[in-house]
């Protein structure tokens, strides 16, 4: 990867309807409003991260501090663009915000993720596999809890981890 035109870094109000369009170029991702995705880059700035490549914005992730639990992740989404998939770069953002300083406490992660996602298992799997880490799954949300339009969520918790020091 020519990572010399690559920049990771945190997301920006500017950067919402990008990442929107860059949702929507990702099936199957679950596209939410510009408006959700301008509130990650503002409020939730710390805990998201974007890859650039070449100055635009080629891969997006989201996720929060689980509240009233300051030692849990919890990763909304990762979405790769074409130009960038294949080359490990889910894991290069999820691994740069976890040692971001607002991650300082966290020993567990957890995302949802639907039974036929494979290359989100295989992410999470060799995430908690590099981190010596038990990962567990349940049914988070069945097919009819999501109104019977969307296979069942599933939560994968992993942990506990050693988090990496902070720069």
């Amino acid at each position: 990867m020519d990572t010399e035109n690559l920049r990771i870094r945190k997301p920006v109000a500017d950067d919402g309807v990008v990442i929107h369009q860059l949702i929507q170029s990702c099936p199957p991702l679950d596209v939410n409003s510009t408006y959700l995705y301008l509130l990650q880059c503002t409020h939730f700035a710390e805990t998201c991260v974007v890859a650039e490549l070449n100055g635009k914005v080629a891969a997006f992730l989201s996720g929060y501090i689980k509240p009233g639990n300051s030692s849990t992740f919890f990763l909304w989404q990762v979405a790769v663009g074409e130009s960038l998939r294949g080359k490990g770069m889910a894991r290069r953002l999820l691994d740069a915000v976890l040692e971001r300083e607002a991650c300082h406490d966290v020993c567990f992660l957890e995302t949802t993720i639907t039974p036929d996602n494979q290359a989100s298992w295989a992410l999470f799997r060799s995430f908690a596999r590099d981190r010596q880490a038990e990962l567990t799954d349940q049914v988070l949300f069945s097919t009819a809890e999501l109104g019977g339009q969307h296979e069942p969520e599933v939560l994968v918790r992993i942990g506990p981890f050693q988090n990496k020091p902070f720069a």
